[in-house]
């Protein structure tokens, strides 16, 4: 079964390439023009930014009690990051990667599932911050607009969901597990009219109970160590960071002038249009909305559409064929044991 599922994974990923393979094929072209050596930075930039998303998973597993390998992060992290683009799982498919990790080594699945959505907390919170300082360079600039500000609702929401999904599983596994089934019934209804099938649940509602006790036992291990979580926020912002260091790089490599602000406003609508975008990961509106902000701060059109279109060679589609090869490892070469069906916690 577990080959079945790895295979159909690959399935999907080769026929995402292959549908967004002309983007690949410019991506390739313009990257062709640019100065080598700052390219090779933005790259190692980007290779030191997986290594940090690892990290960031290892240091919130450590706050739950677990101790894994940062090399065993590394491949779980990269193959969680690929599921997520090529199937439309809104991130349960990755999450999967780490659940089925957990069955392997025999710990705690709860805790696991627990860390993933502290992950996720972090993730905002540190893309918030950098946020935060894009829109006021767009605000000073005359440059922040409806699609902006709405984006960033959206995005603010979510971050806020999830810390209320954590705070109600660490006060109550109850109100926890009342609220996820408001919340499934609340999805229920408002998609039952688009389904073929309008006899069954969208949501299951008794899954909402079953991750409100899975959270509110992770949460457990939280209680009375709010300074253990400092380490994993100042691991989300060097991200962030690494990503600050990749734009700048390319804006090197085509010999196109940026100030900081401009480079500090271009990482953050790249992050926000892939977050809140109709398409995997922002496909197409991430180099669209880029390449429109760059114009708009007077950089020549073809200039923009370069470092655009560059900027996401490096930070989509390399991370992408990263977890492609994770995928395949993770799969192919491990000795995978029997998970038992009752883990004890780790």
């Amino acid at each position: 079964m577990r080959k079945i599922l790895i295979t159909l994974v690959m399935v999907a990923g080769a026929v995402f390439i292959i549908t967004q393979f002309e983007e690949l094929g410019n991506i390739i072209d313009t990257v062709r023009r640019g100065d080598v050596r700052f390219l090779l930075i933005a790259v190692l930039a980007e290779g030191l930014w997986l290594v940090n998303v690892a990290a960031l998973y290892r240091a919130v597993y450590r706050v739950l009690g677990i101790e894994e390998r940062l090399p065993d992060m590394i491949l779980a992290s990269a193959a969680a990051n690929f599921i997520n683009v090529v199937t439309p799982t809104v991130g349960v498919g990755g999450m999967a990667v780490f659940i089925s990790e957990a069955k392997r080594k025999n710990y705690s699945r709860a805790r696991t599932t627990v860390a993933s959505a502290l992950y996720l907390l972090f993730d905002y919170a540190g893309y918030l911050a950098v946020l935060a300082l894009g829109l006021l360079v767009l605000f000073r600039r005359g440059q922040l607009q409806t699609t902006e500000l709405l984006a960033t609702g959206i995005l603010v929401l979510i971050a806020i969901f999830i810390a209320a999904v954590l705070y109600l599983g660490m006060v109550s596994e109850q109100q926890l597990g009342r609220f996820l089934v408001w919340a499934a019934r609340l999805v229920n209804k408002i998609v039952r009219p688009f389904r073929r099938n309008k006899s069954g649940d969208y949501l299951s509602l008794e899954r909402g109970y079953t991750f409100a006790h899975d959270v509110a036992e992770g949460m457990n291990e939280l209680r009375g160590k709010p300074e253990n979580l400092l380490w994993p926020m100042l691991l989300s912002l060097s991200g962030k960071s690494l990503l600050i260091i990749v734009m700048y790089s390319v804006f090197l490599a085509f010999d196109v002038p940026a100030s900081t602000g401009t480079i500090l406003a271009a990482v953050s609508i790249a992050f926000l249009f892939t977050v809140v975008s109709p398409t995997p990961n922002g496909v197409g509106v991430v180099e669209g909305a880029l390449t429109l902000l760059l114009a708009s701060f007077f950089i020549p059109l073809g200039d923009a559409a370069i470092v655009a279109i560059t900027y996401r060679g490096v930070t989509y589609w390399m991370p992408l064929g990263v977890g492609m090869l994770a995928i395949r490892w993770l799969g192919g070469v491990r000795q995978i044991s029997p998970p038992k069906d009752d883990p004890p916690a780790a």
